[in-house]
């Protein structure tokens, strides 16, 4: 897997909100397939249970291939 470039804050700044996890709060970056599983770890860690879902939710929807939740999504 290729590594995703570095995250600077200049970097963040431009991102869209639709390319966070919990968009009101521009947290857990969803960028990359890099970022999308950090995030899904991450959120696990430290998240409260609705930007947990937040975020399964938005990696779901912007990359099916990644399992969420012990699910693979996409084409079986």
């Amino acid at each position: 897997m290729a590594k995703s470039p570095k995250m600077t804050a200049k970097r963040r700044k431009r991102l869209p909100k639709s390319s966070f996890g919990v968009p009101s709060k521009r947290k857990y970056p969803l960028d990359t397939k890099g970022r999308a599983r950090n995030a899904l770890a991450r959120v696990a860690q430290h998240g409260s249970s609705s930007q947990k879902a937040q975020v399964r939710k938005a990696v779901r929807r912007r990359y099916p291939s990644i399992a969420v939740g012990g699910r693979k999504q996409g084409k079986h």
